[in-house]
Order: C-alpha cells, then structure tokens, then sequence
C-alpha cells in the first residue's frame, strides 16, 4: 500500500525526485521512450536507472512501456514479429533490473477528448462530451479497425508477451481504453472498455502477468459500479496498481476533476481495496491544472497528500 507518481524520461532530475521524495512518494514510475525498442538489451541502463532512483530514497516500481511503438502490432501488419521481439527485450530487461511491473495500452489511435472546461479555482478540468465531438467526428484515414481484428490483434500480442513477461517476473498492467465507450472513435473500434472485456482480455493469456491498470476514473467512465469493480479485480488478483482519480459526469459527458469532488467516495474505495485484499500501490492521475505558475506541481502534491492520508487512515501508518 504504497503511494506511487510519475515522471518522464527526460523528467528524471535530482530536484524532481527530491520533490517526490518530500512529499510522501513512495514508488516511482518511469515512461519509457519509444526509441529503447531498438533491439539493444537495457538491462544495465534500468539497473543504474533504479540505483539512481533508490539514492534518493524512492523504489523504481514501474517502467511503462506505453511508448514503444506497437503500430504494427495493433493493427497486424508486416513488421509485427519485430516489434514483439523487441517489446520482448525490454520486458526481460524490466525484470533483470529488478522492477516488479510495467504497463501499456492497446488502442489503435489515442485516446478522445474535447476542449478542457473551468472548474474550482478556475482549474483547468480535462472533459470529454461526445456529442460535443461527433459535431465534426474525427477521422484517421488508413488507420480504421475493426473489433474482431482488434481482438485477434491483441491475442496475438498477449500470447507472446505474457509468457516472456511471466518468465521475467514481470507484472504487465493494461491500462482501458479513454474514453472506455464502444463506438468506434476515429474509424478505429475500441475492446478494452469494460470489466468483462478485460476478463475476456484475461483468458486469451492467462497468467499472473496478465493484469489491470485500474485506472479508477475509467472505470466511473464505463457506467460501472466501482466498488463492485474493485472487489471483482482485486479478490482476482487482477489489479497491478491504481489510477486513483475521480470524475463527475457519466460515460459520455465526463470531467477529470480533484479527487475530493468528484462522485466516487474516495474513502468509501480505499476500504474497498484494502477488504478485497489490495496490496499495491496507489498513484494520482489527470489531477485539474492549477492556474499557478507552479500549478502542475501543486496539483500533484495536492493529490498526493490527499492519497497518502487515505492511504494511512485505510491501512496504518505503517503502510
């Protein structure tokens, strides 16, 4: 039950880490550019990566692979075998460096939003209203899918990967789809958007490396019941770490807004992860942009602090 952040590649400083050190962080994730799935084993980069992390009192916990490319993966065109080949080489060197877990998504395009609303503060609110986009639908010509090809698609990634990862003691956190709705976005269809997908998702691989990103905004996006969510991940041992944001709206008008006014009782889903049997770690995520000349960073330290107090009166002080 730790409290987990993020930075960069290229964020990674002294003064950042300080940051995070001095505010309670525990964990530290790092995204990995697209560029170290060239082939070359990384092993010793990620160790000293971790040692240079460790020095300042963190634990490197994840290196995120959502970076690296996997076009041709997705969308099961020539090339593939080599790009699997490769993500195979960093997950090997993920768990030869000794870091527990990575994560990734598999979506053909990105993920939706609409222009940002104001919110508390004037904060900056990121806000997706989909009528809002079908005004002027977005189109990606060449890059349309269908599901059932998205489908064989990511089997025949997991199928792959998974055992590779498994072998490498290495935990692969898939992250939903944002927004997680059905309807094709972009001409490109969209399967990791519910609980059920994601078990269906489970049974193509199975296999303790096989998880969830359980990015707890998404899954307030998907219409479903996030506390009932969270017992069905977690008694599974299916949740790798947590997204632990809040939302206010429904599946296909939603803001990302504090963490503390949103509809999900934050409290009330902490005790949840902890009674469903969580041990992991617990990472803020899209918290609003502060309009401060500091505010990226105050609005993480806020979540932050807010996560960690929950953290503590959940599961101790000792946590």
């Amino acid at each position: 039950m730790k409290l987990m952040d993020h930075l960069g590649w290229q964020e990674l400083s002294p003064e950042n880490l300080n940051f995070y050190k001095a505010t309670g962080v525990d964990y530290l994730m790092i995204h990995l550019p697209g560029e170290l799935a060239d082939g070359t084993d990384r092993t010793d980069e990620f160790r000293q990566l971790k040692r240079m992390v460790e020095n300042h009192g963190l634990q490197l916990y994840t290196l995120h692979c959502g970076g690296l490319p996997r076009n041709q993966i997705v969308y099961g065109r020539p090339g593939r075998d080599q790009q699997v080949e490769n993500w195979i080489k960093v997950v090997r060197a993920i768990g030869r460096a000794g870091v527990p877990t990575t994560a990734t998504t598999f979506f053909a395009i990105n993920h939706f939003r609409t222009p940002s609303t104001r919110g508390r503060g004037n904060a900056e609110y990121s806000t997706f209203v989909y009528d809002e986009l079908m005004k002027d639908p977005p189109k990606y010509p060449g890059r349309e899918i269908s599901e059932e090809q998205i489908w064989e698609n990511i089997e025949w990634f997991l199928k792959r990967v998974i055992p590779a990862a498994e072998e490498a003691g290495v935990r692969i956190a898939l992250h939903p789809d944002d927004p997680p709705i059905p309807e094709p976005l972009g001409g490109a269809a969209r399967i990791v958007t519910s609980i059920p997908n994601y078990q269906r998702i489970f049974n193509l691989a199975p296999s303790p490396s096989n998880g969830m990103l359980f990015c707890q905004g998404c899954v307030s996006e998907m219409g479903e019941d996030v506390f009932r969510a969270i017992r069905y991940m977690a008694e599974r041992d299916k949740i790798v770490f947590v997204h632990f944001r809040n939302i206010r709206g429904g599946s296909y008008n939603f803001q990302e807004v504090f963490i503390d006014e949103g509809q999900t009782d934050m409290l009330a889903a902490m005790q949840t992860y902890r009674d469903a049997g969580y041990r992991g770690a617990f990472m803020m995520d899209h918290t609003p942009g502060i309009p401060h000349p500091s505010g990226l960073w105050a609005g993480r330290a806020y979540a932050n602090g807010y996560i960690k107090a929950l953290i503590q009166m959940v599961y101790g002080r000792k946590a």
